[in-house]
């Protein structure tokens, strides 16, 4: 099986941004943890803070990798352009935040993603990743 886990905007700043709502591990550690636990897993990663690179990846891996896991970071909330990219490939793709943005400020309740995606995973912090992989294997 093939994953890539693509990640948005500010992202790269795992342990180091907002430890009380992101923690304090970095994405490059925590994605470690993944691969050993998922040995089966062929198990990419993408990072981008630009809106186009994440649409150019999702277009690039959408008709050949068998999921996505998807955090398109504050562009799930403003960008019609990702959940155009998303609509548009035949890759299924689970959306994933790692802090229950339903629990944050308002504007965070709109996905632009989620009537798009397989399913949406969130506020589980980083385990919401290996909860997605989870329902790509099983």
């Amino acid at each position: 099986m093939k994953l890539i886990i693509i990640n948005g905007p500010n992202l790269n700043l795992l342990g180091k941004r907002e430890p009380e709502i992101y923690g304090s591990e970095t994405f490059e550690e925590y994605l470690g943890q993944l691969q050993r636990r998922f040995p089966d897993v062929h198990l990419d990663y993408y990072q981008s803070n630009i809106e186009g690179e994440i649409i150019d990846k999702l277009h690039e891996t959408g008709f050949s990798y068998d999921g996505i896991i998807l955090n398109a970071g504050a562009y799930t909330h403003t960008s019609v352009g990702i959940g155009d990219a998303v609509k548009g490939i035949t890759t299924p793709v689970i959306e994933v935040h790692i802090s229950n943005t339903f629990g944050r400020e308002a504007f965070r309740h709109q996905s632009y993603l989620s009537a798009h995606a397989r399913g949406v995973i969130l506020g589980f912090g980083m385990q919401g990743y290996a909860l997605a992989i989870h329902s790509f294997v099983d």
